[in-house]
C-alpha cells in the first residue's frame, strides 16, 4: 500500500491506518475483537481504499406505542432516508393482529421478519443508504444487537428515545385504534396492554448514546443538517 494508491492519503498516515488495521485484525482472530473494532476495520479499509466517505447512518428508534415513532420515521424518508418496518411487513405476510392470527401469536411470527428486515438493512447500508428502522427497541440487549447488526454492515447505529407519557400516549392509541383494520401501523391496543407493555420497557441509560426526541421532527433533522447529531 502506498500514499499513491491511498489518493490523498500521504505514507505517515497510510502506516498508522496499517498499523492500527493490523491490529485490529489480530484481535479478529485471536476473539478480543471488540464489537467497535468491527466498525474500525471497515472505516479503515475503505480508507486505506481511497473512499472514506461518511458512514451511512442507520436510525434506531426507541420508544413505546404512540411515543411517534412512525411520524419522525417518516419525516427522516422524506429527507432520504430508507424506512423499514416491522408492523407493515407482519401486516402484509400475516394480516391484522388478533383477527387474522391470534395474539399469543405475535412474537413468533414477528422473529422472522425482524430476520429479514435485518438482512435489508444490512444490505442498504452496504449500499452506501442513510435508514431508519421503525420499531420500538424496548431493552438495552435489543438495541446492542441491532447496533451491531449495523455495525458489521459498515453503518453508523444512532438511538433516538422518544419518551412520552402514558396520558399522551393512550389518547393517541385510542384515536389510531380506529384504523386497526386498514393501518399496518396502527395495531389495537387496550390501555392494559399498553401498561403492561410499559413495564417491560426499558429506556436507554446513559451508558447507550442517544438522541432524546422532543416531538419536534424538524429539531432532529437539524442536528443531522448540521452533522453528526449531539448525544
Amino acid at each position: 500500500m502506498t500514499a499513491h494508491s491511498c489518493g490523498l492519503l500521504d505514507d505517515t498516515l497510510v502506516g498508522c491506518l496499517e498499523h492500527r488495521l493490523d491490529v485490529l485484525l489480530h484481535a479478529q482472530r485471536t476473539d478480543t475483537l471488540p464489537l467497535e473494532g468491527r466498525f474500525e476495520i471497515r472505516r479503515i479499509s475503505a480508507a486505506l481504499s481511497g473512499q472514506p466517505g461518511p458512514a451511512p447512518r442507520a436510525i434506531l428508534l426507541s420508544g413505546l406505542q404512540g411515543s411517534g415513532k412512525t411520524t419522525l420515521a417518516r419525516a427522516l424518508e422524506q429527507t432520504g432516508f430508507r424506512r423499514l418496518c416491522p408492523d407493515e411487513e407482519m401486516f402484509r405476510r400475516y394480516g391484522h393482529y388478533g383477527r387474522d392470527f391470534p395474539r399469543g401469536e405475535f412474537k413468533v411470527r414477528e422473529a422472522p421478519v425482524l430476520k429479514d428486515i435485518a438482512l435489508e438493512l444490512q444490505e442498504l447500508l452496504e449500499a452506501g443508504h442513510d435508514v431508519v428502522v421503525d420499531h420500538g427497541f424496548w431493552t438495552h440487549e435489543e438495541r446492542a444487537h441491532w447496533a451491531a447488526t449495523v455495525m458489521e454492515a459498515g453503518g453508523a447505529p444512532v438511538l433516538i428515545y422518544l419518551p412520552v407519557p402514558h396520558e399522551v400516549r393512550w389518547d393517541r392509541i385510542q384515536q389510531r385504534n380506529e384504523q386497526s383494520l386498514v393501518d399496518a401501523n396502527a395495531i389495537e391496543f387496550s390501555e392494559e396492554d399498553l401498561l403492561r407493555h410499559a413495564g417491560r420497557f426499558v429506556p436507554p441509560t446513559d451508558g447507550e448514546p442517544h438522541i432524546v426526541y422532543d416531538g419536534h421532527p424538524e429539531h432532529v433533522l437539524a442536528q443531522f443538517r448540521r452533522g453528526r447529531p449531539s448525544t
